[in-house]
Formats: C-alpha cells, sequence, structure tokens
C-alpha cells in the first residue's frame, strides 16, 4: 500500500512539473505535421512512386500546388519562398509543375480527389493566364472534378484583382485564404511587411463582391509593439467582414528569420497568451467554433458542394511543385528545405531543370513507432480529440500503454477522457503548441536539432 501511494505520488508531482514546464514556455514550438520537414533527410535508396503510392490506403487524396513565390519576404517568415515577381520566372516554375504533373499522373489519380489547395508563397502572383493554368494542368492532367473537389487558393491583399478573382470563381474555388497578419500599420511595417490598412480594406471588399463560399483571414499576434487591444482591434477589424474561418497565429521568430527573437520582446513581457485567450473569447462569443488552438469557423452557406474542412497534413496528400509536401501511411516526401535567398534559388533551379520527377529521394519513412505518434497528435491537438478505439483498431495496441506520457497531461487537467475519446481541456488547447513539441519522439527531435537550416 505505501509503495503505491509512493508512486501516485510520484506521478502526481512528475505531472505538476510537467504542467509548470509547459506553462512557462507555451510557445515552444509550431508543430505544423508530424514528422516535422527538418527531420527529413536523403534517402539510404531512392523509391519509386509507384512503390511509394500502391499501398496507400486513403478513401480519397488532397491535391496540392506549390508555388514558391512572393512579393517579399515577411520578418517572421521561415517558409520555402522566394521574393520574385518575374513573369518569366513564374513561367519555366509552371512549365516544370506540368512535366512533374505528367509524370505523377499513373501513380496517384487511382483514387478521386476529394480537396485541391493552391499555396505558397503567394499563388495570385502569377498572371491570371498563368493561373489559369494551373487549374487547366490538375483537371486536363491530373482528372480533379472541380465540381466535387473543395477548392483552396492562399492570397495576399496587394495581389488581389478582380481578373485573378474571376479565374478563381470560373475554376469553382470554394475558399479563399489570405494573410493580413495586423490592420494596424505600424505592426505590419515592424514585421517587414509593406502593406497599408487601405490596401487590406480594398481586397476585402473586392472579395466580398465575388461571394466565395468560404473567406479565411490570418492574423498574428504577438507582433513586435502590438498590445492586447491592438490585437484586439486588428481582431475586430476581420469580423467585420463576416469571414466563415479566422486563423489566429502567434508568432515565432527563428535566427533564421528576419526578426530575431531579441527584435520582439523579453520573455517577461509576453503578451501571446493574453492575446490567445482575449481573441478566444471574442471569436466564441461571435459565434465561432474553436477547431483547434488557431481555427475558428462558422457555418459556410452558399455552395452547391459539400465543403470539406481546410487541413493540408493528411495521408493520401500529393504535393506537385518545389518545397511542397506529399504523405502517405508510412513515407513522407518532399524537395529540401531552405529559408535563405541563396539556397532557395539553388532549390527552385534543380526543380525546374530537371527532366524527371518520378523517384523519391528525399524525405521520412514512418516505423511503427512513428506512425503511432502521428496519428496521436494529428487527432489530440484538434479539437474532435483522439478516439481510443479508432488507434486500437488500426494499431491494435493500446494508447496509454504506447504513449504513457498522456496520463500525465490528464492528472495535470490538460486532457480528460470523455467516454472513448481524449481530448484537451481548454487549458490544454491554449497550450498545445507546447504540448506537440513535448511529445515529439527523441529520434525526431535529434533529427529536427541536427538539421542545418540555410
Amino acid at each position: 500500500m505505501a509503495t503505491t501511494t509512493r508512486v501516485n505520488e510520484e506521478a502526481a508531482e512528475e505531472a505538476r512539473r510537467l504542467g509548470m514546464r509547459l506553462s512557462a514556455n507555451p510557445y515552444s514550438s509550431y508543430l505544423y505535421s508530424y514528422p516535422h520537414k527538418m527531420a527529413y533527410r536523403k534517402l539510404e535508396q531512392k523509391q519509386s512512386l509507384a512503390d511509394i503510392w500502391s499501398g496507400e490506403v486513403a478513401e480519397t487524396y488532397f491535391l496540392y500546388m506549390h508555388i514558391p513565390f512572393c512579393g517579399a519576404r515577411c520578418g517572421f517568415c521561415n517558409l520555402f519562398t522566394l521574393p520574385d515577381k518575374r513573369s518569366d520566372v513564374h513561367e519555366q516554375y509552371v512549365d516544370a509543375l506540368e512535366r512533374q504533373a505528367k509524370q505523377w499522373v499513373p501513380h496517384v489519380t487511382d483514387k478521386p480527389f476529394a480537396r485541391f489547395a493552391i499555396g505558397g508563397g503567394t499563388p495570385t502572383l502569377l498572371h491570371p493566364q498563368q493561373l489559369d493554368r494551373l487549374f487547366r494542368i490538375v483537371e486536363e492532367t491530373m482528372g480533379l472534378d472541380p465540381s466535387k473537389a473543395s477548392i483552396s487558393v492562399e492570397t495576399s491583399p496587394e495581389t488581389v484583382s478582380r481578373e485573378r478573382l474571376q479565374v478563381l470563381k470560373d475554376r469553382q474555388t470554394d475558399r479563399i485564404s489570405m494573410g493580413i497578419q495586423s490592420f494596424v500599420e505600424a505592426e505590419a511595417a515592424a514585421i517587414y511587411r509593406p502593406q497599408k490598412p487601405a490596401e487590406v480594406e480594398r481586397a476585402l471588399e473586392l472579395l466580398g463582391q465575388f461571394h466565395f463560399p468560404v473567406l479565411n483571414l490570418d492574423l498574428i499576434y504577438g507582433l513586435p509593439g502590438q498590445t492586447v487591444d491592438s490585437w484586439l482591434y486588428s481582431l475586430q477589424r476581420a469580423l467585420a467582414y463576416e469571414p466563415e474561418e479566422i486563423f489566429i497565429y502567434p508568432l515565432y521568430t527563428r535566427e533564421h528569420t528576419i526578426v530575431k527573437p531579441n527584435d520582439v520582446r523579453s520573455s517577461g513581457d509576453d503578451i501571446r497568451m493574453a492575446c490567445y485567450t482575449a481573441a478566444r473569447d471574442r471569436l466564441v462569443e461571435a459565434g465561432y467554433t474553436q477547431y483547434s488552438m488557431r481555427r475558428f469557423a462558422r457555418e459556410a452557406a452558399g455552395s452547391d458542394k459539400q465543403l470539406l474542412p481546410y487541413g493540408c497534413q493528411e495521408e493520401g496528400m500529393v504535393g506537385l511543385g518545389c518545397g511542397a509536401r506529399s504523405y502517405t501511411r508510412q513515407v513522407h516526401y518532399a524537395t529540401r528545405y531552405g529559408v535563405g535567398r541563396r539556397e532557395t534559388e539553388s532549390i527552385i533551379a534543380e526543380y525546374v531543370a530537371a527532366e524527371r520527377h518520378d523517384e523519391i529521394g528525399y524525405g521520412f519513412v514512418l516505423n511503427g513507432q512513428e506512425e503511432r505518434r502521428r496519428f496521436l497528435l494529428k487527432a489530440l491537438l484538434h479539437m474532435e480529440g483522439l478516439s481510443l478505439q479508432d488507434y486500437e483498431a488500426r494499431f491494435g495496441s493500446d494508447l496509454f500503454e504506447d504513449c504513457d506520457e498522456l496520463a500525465l497531461l490528464l492528472m495535470n487537467g490538460l486532457a480528460a477522457r470523455s467516454g472513448d475519446t481524449l481530448r484537451l481541456t481548454e487549458e490544454g488547447m491554449a497550450l498545445s503548441d507546447a504540448i506537440g513539441d513535448w511529445l515529439i519522439t527523441p529520434d525526431v527531435r535529434r533529427l529536427m536539432e541536427g538539421y542545418v537550416v540555410r
């Protein structure tokens, strides 16, 4: 009895220490997908597309097309993107993208595409004719049926034009996602974003005239010089346009971003949690449902299609373009990753010059442990939670035996079990970035820490 009591006391103390650690550093890392792209490496042996996709069990596929060009690199950005407005460069890139699509089509079109997205960079930086050409490639080469697939396109205020929006409307685009980040000019300037509020308002008003079923707006909190009040001002300005979705992102800075960690504020003056809490409460009050730490949405109307929620980390994701990632159950792959201009230019140049795209040499092969951890993280970090029955049905094992760390989340109130489902609590959802980082396996963490970003 004394031994059991001591074990329980030790577990309770460990849970308490974990809660304190997560709360002290809630923004340790943003786990966009798992395994993280910095865990990707050159594969020991190249794999053919036919082998990678032949055993994929997803019932439908998600087709993603990556355009790595933008007008300017924002100060917080560490994505694979290159500031380049030259139309001839864009045309050469789309030529390569079409070449890749023709080589991939025999291997990845055995199931219908339920979703299609064009991301970046800024896809609408392309000339309208090139933008329309992207849709021709996916429809005529890849076989996408736009009357059945949910279609999403990313844009930015300065690239929103009537001609481009007409292309998107004609091509049955359902969702427009626009990064605004802030309606305060000084805050946008502090992250090297050449954007004036009047330009944002112009773009939003024009978007409203086209009546896309879903408008998503991205905002960032924790910007240099920002206050909770100025953050809520930007949120309120966004709400005035009644978007169907709003994504709120905490500011992350890295040594390889233009805005450095020391440019923002000391850790003792970090307002990000206060901003998150205030925005969450305001969005719920305005009728939005919270689906993750970042995504808030309300019911979309005005589409003849059954629209699927946007999410680009699913298995069965086919990523076309330089910098795009593809996910099957056991293999994740992409081109190399770079941030600096020289490295990014080099990777894009290799992609444009390549004659063949049907062998994969860079990525991550998931073993059983990593498949389990990916499944766990994808579900747990979203409001729908993790079904213990689904986990056991897929892997034939018990969730808590495979990941005994989860018991600590239950003990410190960051997660709760309701019947068959494990969910993060309100406090746990606020700490989901830290929880995701904490649950990275040692093998993946070693790879991430050994990655040199260029």
